[in-house]
């Protein structure tokens, strides 16, 4: 099982470790509630060394990279770009960060559980292109420190200054003996900073964090958040079954350009047959992963994800169903062992994102 550079630091915590895409990696050390709402109120740190790094450069990075995914790139050194790669037919090899290094260096950020097929895939596509792929992954380490008090504090934590920088910007900055690549992104719904750099670098930032009582956040603080701020977790809201639209993703899907899958997302846009719908249940219980959603005795889809968030007294829910039972208002069943428990379709707008925009 590979571990991150901040392996250590977590055991001497007390964290409780989990096998997460091949890591051993933090679930939680307080408890994830209390995880949970540091972030929300105040200020957390998560270790996310295990995410992918691809440097993709030559001649033609910017092109290749603008056939890969899903969203347009542009030369812009500042702006990260959150896009898919689709395949053929539209569905989701993986969601990414993009980060233009230069015009002909440009970085992708993708899941830990899909680093090598992912770089198995950026490989075989760029034969055509006048482009070298490297994965840097373990070249990288990474932390993301969310929440509301994040901004005041970082300047006097790390000694970088955010004022420059608005939600999804980046700028790359000096830091220990290195450098960083210090960007205004994250994965909560809070605003709040991830720092990329060399392993050493980014043990420092932990530490550095942790001593002004920044509190450490594990996977499932992270799971929550995340589903709390409705962003799309893969093999949950999007994957090699679940295609952009269907997720509700089209903010990144530009179909006026050209890139792997665009022809078959633009025809099924044409007439969706399936739809990722907010629920919520009328009965306290908790809709799991893999769930079936019923409409009376038919199956008409499955729950992606669900919780009993904290400081909510209603459970909530994602699933993908059928198009026919995706209007707001819709009567359905969640099937919870024996019973099916009735629920309603609402919005997904589960929490109110407080990015700095």
């Amino acid at each position: 099982m590979k571990t991150t550079v901040l392996h250590d630091k977590h055991l001497a915590l007390n964290a409780k470790m989990i096998d997460y895409a091949g890591f051993h990696m933090p679930v939680s050390y307080a408890g994830i509630t209390e995880e949970h709402l540091a972030v929300r109120t105040g200020m957390g740190i998560f270790d996310v060394s295990h995410m992918g790094e691809f440097l993709i450069e030559g001649k033609d990075a910017l092109s290749f990279v603008n056939y890969l995914v899903t969203n347009i790139i542009t030369e812009d050194t500042t702006k990260v770009t959150y896009a898919l790669m689709c395949d053929e037919k539209g569905f989701v090899i993986d969601d990414l960060l993009v980060y233009v290094i230069q015009k002909e260096k440009i970085l992708l950020v993708v899941n830990a559980g899909n680093i090598d097929k992912d770089y198995a895939w950026v490989e075989k596509q760029a034969t055509s292109f006048d482009v070298t792929t490297r994965n840097v992954s373990d070249e990288f380490g990474q932390v993301a420190i969310q929440g509301p008090k994040v901004h005041e504090n970082i300047e006097r934590m790390l000694g970088i200054s955010s004022d420059d920088l608005t939600f999804m910007t980046y700028k790359v900055v000096p830091f220990g003996d290195g450098h960083v690549i210090f960007s205004r992104t994250g994965y909560t719904g809070e605003d709040g900073f991830e720092v990329y750099g060399k392993p050493d670098l980014i043990a420092q930032v932990w530490d550095k964090a942790i001593d002004l009582g920044v509190v450490p956040c594990g996977l499932g603080a992270r799971d929550t958040l995340r589903f709390e701020a409705n962003l799309p977790l893969y093999g949950h809201e999007i994957s090699e079954t679940i295609n952009p639209v269907e997720a509700g993703l089209n903010f990144a899907v530009k179909l006026d350009k050209s890139f792997m899958g665009r022809d078959a997302l633009f025809t099924y846009k044409q007439q969706p047959t399936r739809k990722v719908v907010g629920l919520e249940l009328l009965e306290r219980n908790i809709p799991r992963h893999g769930y079936g959603v019923y409409k009376d005795d038919t199956l008409v889809g499955v729950i992606t994800t669900g919780y009993l968030l904290p400081d909510v007294t209603t459970p909530v829910a994602c699933a993908l169903v059928d198009i026919k039972y995706a209007e707001l208002g819709t009567e359905l069943h969640v099937q919870i062992r024996n019973n099916k428990v009735p629920a309603r379709v609402r919005n997904r707008k589960f929490y109110t994102k407080k990015y700095n925009k």
